[in-house]
């Protein structure tokens, strides 16, 4: 008696580099791969802030102190505002944001108390 036996599954016989644009999707996947399974070469990079928007080198401590007060205490007000607009649990948690921008705010009062002035010129 004559066993069958099953045929081996056919395997592809294209290529991956053969395909429309399969370098560009392969390069891709590569960096994924090295994105996740090497992540030291990512982070030997030294990171450089975007230029887009910078703060002056100028500036004085009190000058960028009193302007993030200003910045947080404007930012209380608008999401008090909004908040008062909503029902539930957004407005609870609009209202918990509100807080912890107004404990940036006080932390921030407290940096400038603690700055020492200096004398006009």
């Amino acid at each position: 008696m004559f066993e069958t036996t099953n045929s081996p599954p056919g395997t592809d016989p294209a290529s991956p580099y053969e395909s429309f644009d399969s370098k560009k999707l392969h390069a891709a996947a590569e960096r994924a791969l090295d994105h996740y399974l090497a992540p030291e070469k990512i982070m030997a990079t030294p990171y450089s802030p975007s230029t887009l928007f910078m703060v002056n080198p100028q500036s004085d401590t009190e000058t960028l102190l009193v302007n993030a007060c200003e910045s947080l205490a404007s930012a209380t007000v608008m999401l008090g505002d909004f908040a008062g607009m909503l029902e539930g649990p957004n407005r609870n948690t609009l209202l918990g944001i509100a807080q912890v921008v107004m404990l940036g705010e006080l932390a921030v009062n407290k940096a400038l108390d603690n700055v020492e002035l200096k004398a006009p010129v």
